[in-house]
């Protein structure tokens, strides 16, 4: 199978291919607008501005 790569702490993506694939998954996420008109909750909030 070929030696394994150690992730780096923090990475999400191991190569440019993954990078690549990973950036056009976001792209068809659904901003927390379109979850609620669709009636759906979306991830609560994390940071709260003061």
């Amino acid at each position: 199978m070929g030696k394994e790569r150690e992730k780096v702490n923090g990475s999400m993506a191991e190569d440019w291919e993954e990078l690549k694939k990973l950036g056009k998954e976001m792209e068809n996420l659904k901003t927390n607008q379109e979850l609620q008109e669709e009636g759906v909750q979306p991830d609560p909030v994390q940071h709260k501005e003061k």
